[in-house]
């Protein structure tokens, strides 16, 4: 899933969306902090293949893209509000292909502005980026051209304290940001940087009004951040193969960054530090049970303001979550399947 899966809704309920091979199910808690309710299927009867983009607005709404199959030999993308994790989504409403027809050409992105407008990016065939936005009254804008030059398939949107969209994305040796410049504009290409990147480890978190951050792990297996304007940053070995799942929360009286990633141990390793400074150094710590090798992270914040972390592996349908405890540090409570 490209985008955090484990997220709190407006009414305070902690949700949870899995796919699965032709649809996106969600799971929500009865009340914060209570059972869950079983699995249902998100915006309607129609197919739709993994992995699906979420993203999340100032207003709580999550906004879910991913792509369907239409005639034989093309795709196009649909897209599905949910207002409320125990509310049904909004059905699956197509929004075009970046070049009009054609294949999937790689995982979508989606980042929702200020305004509460979804901005939906994909990698078009001849290997820049596409994006379609929302209309501010409804309805969606013509796609545009974002440029670029071989991007990878992998592309990482977030929204920025200041209600700008941004956007990074992998090419060879580097890495491009594009950003918006005032509320409603295209965002545009700004700044690459030359940085080595692991495939498949790009995650973006709003850390400042100025920018947000982009964790990935370069080749040499160290976690880098980045933040445009200045370099990349190697905060601490990767702790596992895969990308991390990251959070802004208080912890101990200080604004810090909390990641998360599945180690090859098979556990989950935590790691946290004071955000936007990664020169204060990090460590990793392993908590909860061995985990197949499939399984994902993601981390949120619950109606009280605690961090909570859920695993999931598609192998074997298991869903597991730990909140922290009400003390100093990072002490977690056990890991439970729910």
């Amino acid at each position: 899933m490209n985008g955090d899966w484990l997220i709190r809704g407006r009414d305070g309920r902690l949700g949870v969306y899995l796919p699965t091979g032709d649809a996106v199910e969600c799971r929500a808690e009865y009340v914060p902090g209570g059972a869950w309710t079983p699995a249902r299927r998100v915006g309607g009867d129609q197919v739709v293949e993994p992995p699906p983009a979420l993203g999340q607005g100032d207003d709580s709404y999550t906004h879910l893209v991913s792509w369907r199959p239409t005639v034989r030999g093309e795709h196009g993308l649909v897209h599905s509000t949910h207002f409320r994790p125990r509310l049904a989504a909004l059905d699956w409403v197509p929004v075009g292909h970046p070049d009009r027809t054609g294949a999937r050409t790689g995982p979508p992105a989606v980042a929702v502005d200020g305004r509460g407008r979804a901005h939906v990016f994909v990698r078009a065939r001849r290997g820049g980026v596409g994006m379609v936005a929302q209309k501010e009254k409804g309805g969606w804008d013509p796609w545009r051209d974002l440029k670029g030059g071989d991007v990878g398939d992998e592309l990482a949107a977030v929204t920025g304290e200041s209600g700008l969209v941004e956007l990074f994305a992998s090419v060879d040796g580097g890495l491009l940001h594009w950003r918006q410049e005032e509320p409603g504009a295209v965002p545009v290409l700004e700044e690459a940087v030359e940085t080595p990147v692991r495939p498949g480890t790009l995650r973006a978190l709003a850390t400042s009004a100025g920018a947000g951050t982009l964790f990935y792990t370069d080749e040499s297996g160290e976690l880098c951040a980045w933040r445009p304007g200045g370099r990349p940053v190697a905060v601490l070995a990767s702790a596992g193969p895969g990308p991390v799942a990251a959070v802004r929360c208080v912890l101990d009286g200080h604004d810090c960054t909390l990641l998360a990633q599945r180690s090859t141990s098979g556990r989950v390793a935590f790691a946290a530090y004071p955000t936007e400074c990664e020169s204060a150094g990090a460590w990793w710590t392993e908590s909860g049970p061995q985990l197949p090798a499939d399984a994902v992270v993601s981390l949120a914040r619950d109606a009280a303001d605690q961090v909570v972390a859920a695993t999931y592996a598609p192998s074997t349908g298991t869903l597991r979550l730990t909140r922290r405890k009400d003390e100093p540090g990072l002490a977690l409570e056990a890991w439970r399947e729910v």
